[in-house]
């Protein structure tokens, strides 16, 4: 199962700038899109059907805002919308297909803006671990797909020291990652596979991508722990420019029983 998290901003101008032109020969199962910015009534319909894929989508309540989506090759057994707490469920953060042996789910954090402050921020940080927690007394495997708005250690950002004091880095928000990956049992899916340096998903303007530089890793896929052995690949596409961020690609090499 090859998966993809992509945050873009608006998939209308994705889509325009070649998203589904490039997926139509992409090798992937699983596309986990966020911040459309649109809700799906709003959205064309070469948008809403793309060629080769299943779309589902979960808005946001304001207009222009947010809004999560799967795309997905195989139709799933079912789809789940929020996380069950209507203050962010109205802000279309998280989508989640069930398949057969796995679940995948793309969810998209708060950043500081018109909507949320900084605690409300850590607030939701706080709300989606009590969701990782359910999960995990799920008896299922779960990958989840997004951009979590902030850095976990100083390799996932070029001046980690420059950053200390600010967010996405705070150390409130990096010990939620200590969490998340230590007693909740989640793993960084993508550095089972990739443990290289300058592995950034998000720069600050177009001259920081193409240079590398001032980057950060914002952009993961976790999962639950007995799927970390089936991680055989992990990149970055930087090469593709759909907006500030790039696609985090990763592939899961399950076996026979568990596809």
């Amino acid at each position: 199962m090859r998966i993809i998290s992509l945050h873009v901003d608006g998939l209308e101008q994705a889509v325009k700038k070649g998203l589904y032109t490039w997926l139509e020969t992409a090798d992937v199962d699983v596309v986990a899109i966020q911040n459309l910015k649109a809700k799906e009534y709003q959205l064309s319909d070469d948008v809403v059907y793309p060629k080769g894929f299943n779309a589902y989508f979960f808005d946001a309540e304001a207009d222009g805002y947010s809004g999560v989506a799967l795309l997905t090759r195989e139709v799933p057994k079912a789809i789940m919308t929020g996380i069950g707490d209507s203050h962010w469920d109205l802000q279309g953060r998280f989508i989640q297909a069930d398949f057969e042996h796995v679940s995948v789910g793309s969810v998209l954090f708060p950043g500081v803006d018109q909507y949320n402050t900084l605690e409300d921020k850590l607030a939701f940080q706080q709300a989606f671990l009590a969701h990782l927690e359910k999960t995990r007394r799920k008896r299922r495997e779960f990958i989840f797909c997004g951009n979590f708005e902030a850095a976990h250690k100083t390799v996932d950002l070029s001046d980690w020291q420059g950053a200390n004091d600010t967010p996405g880095f705070l150390p409130k928000e990096r010990a939620w990652f200590d969490q998340m990956f230590g007693p909740v049992g989640y793993a960084d899916a993508f550095r089972e596979a990739n443990f290289g340096e300058n592995q950034f998903t998000w720069w600050p303007d177009e001259d920081s991508a193409r240079r590398n530089q001032n980057g950060w890793r914002k952009d993961m896929q976790i999962c639950t722990p007995n799927v970390r052995q089936f991680v055989v690949e992990a990149r970055i596409e930087k090469n593709l420019n759909f907006g500030q961020h790039a696609a985090v690609l990763i592939e899961y090499e399950f076996d026979d029983e568990d596809e």
